[in-house]
């Protein structure tokens, strides 16, 4: 039996990658750091590391936003891509970067204590102040 591959990219499509397996729930980070680097909050998913193969890492930058935490994006055209919580087996993927379908739902809100203050959370979902 084949595993589900779940393929996905950036905007222009420099930096394409696949996830073997199937996706683990995503959640929705409105820390004040995701929020900066991707416009608005962060929904992604957690995968291992050893489960994310990227095809193309010329156009993937990282920029270290912390001694634990690196984030991947792509050099061309921006995009946020990659939440890699460095000391850790896993990696978070943005969920917006997959072609359809993910087969999954989001699960949590997190960091909802520094959401922005122009929307509202009413989706029902948990919340997570931190």
């Amino acid at each position: 039996m084949t595993e589900v591959q779940h393929k996905g990219q950036c905007l222009c499509g420099a930096v394409a990658f696949t996830v073997t397996g199937d996706l683990p729930t995503p959640t929705a980070c409105h820390c004040s750091m995701c929020r900066r680097h991707t416009g608005h909050f962060l929904v992604s998913t957690e995968v291992q590391k050893t489960a994310l193969q990227i095809h193309d890492e010329t156009q993937l930058r990282w920029y270290r936003s912390s001694d634990r935490v690196q984030r991947g994006f792509c050099a061309t055209c921006g995009a946020s891509l990659f939440f890699d919580a460095i000391y850790r087996d896993w990696v978070a993927v943005s969920m917006g970067a997959f072609e359809p379908p993910t087969g999954t739902q989001m699960s949590l809100h997190i960091f909802t204590a520094d959401k922005g203050d122009y929307y509202v959370i009413a989706d029902g979902l948990p919340q997570n102040p931190q």
